[in-house]
């Protein structure tokens, strides 16, 4: 597949202008397109992620282009490393405006009864407690700062119906749904809006695990997608992006679909 991603010098006329924005799982796939993108569209962008190695490539690659980025190294299944990361991005920055919670974990194909125990906790651990973690400690720091700020969580569209073979990968972002709506009723009228978007099959190292058990299902899922191909990371970072800026200044509690018109 071509990557249809846009490439551009970063500016200072772009919806995030002037945000401080902490970006989880930022190291490859959508998290370091939005990490790119936010940066592009006038963010200062943390970037957090386990390997220090990525991240340090992708800030030198945001400030070579003249954008504003710096990385900490943090572990979402470790609470005090992500309570610890949001705070030293207010440290930096003075404030936190935005953060997209996008880190996460695939799943190996297993129907439920041969999913072990470990495996499950694991997932729980990373892909639901690291969300709520994080949320807890965003939220804190947003009221704490710049008073108000937008919160998007990386949900799935395996989030809405049955997964076989996914059971507790699905489950889990069913709870990031609930968590996100909840989270917006209640911050809502201190200015925070919670949102989070639903990818679908979208070309990341997380589907390329899938791909080795089943390598045509990359094909299989375009079939059923009106749009009849996989996303870009890009594409899914430019609907966090909207959600965190401005423009979508009375959308909150929202799980936003992002693809392709596969669950239209």
């Amino acid at each position: 597949m071509q990557s249809i991603t846009q490439h551009k010098n970063y500016n200072s006329e772009g919806m995030l202008i002037n945000k401080v924005a902490l970006v989880t799982g930022a190291s490859r796939g959508i998290g370091a397109a939005a990490a790119k993108l936010f940066a592009e569209e006038g963010a200062a962008v943390t970037l957090v992620a386990r390997t220090e190695a990525a991240l340090r490539s992708g800030v030198e690659e945001i400030i070579a282009k003249g954008g504003k980025a710096d990385y900490i190294v943090a572990d979402l299944a470790d609470s005090a490393s992500i309570e610890r990361a949001v705070q030293t991005t207010v440290e930096r920055h003075g404030r936190l405006d935005i953060a997209f919670n996008n880190a996460g974990i695939g799943a190996s194909l297993a129907p439920l009864t041969e999913v072990t125990e470990e495996d499950f906790d694991l997932l729980q651990a990373v892909n639901y407690k690291g969300i709520w973690v994080a949320m807890k400690a965003e939220i804190k720091a947003m009221l704490d700062t710049a008073g108000t700020g937008a919160i998007v969580n990386n949900s799935s569209v395996g989030s809405f119906r049955g997964n076989p073979g996914l059971s507790v990968y699905g489950a889990a972002k069913r709870a990031v749904n609930s968590l996100t709506e909840t989270a917006a009723i209640e911050y809502g009228p201190s200015g925070i809006r919670v949102n989070a978007i639903a990818p679908g099959t979208t070309m990341t190292e997380m589907i390329e695990g899938l791909v080795a058990q089943v390598p045509d299902i990359i094909e299989k899922s375009s079939s059923v997608t009106p749009l009849r191909r996989p996303a870009d990371p890009h594409e899914i970072a430019q609907a966090a992006a909207w959600l965190l800026s401005d423009r979508a200044s009375y959308v909150t509690g929202v799980v936003l679909r992002v693809d392709g018109g596969a669950r239209a």
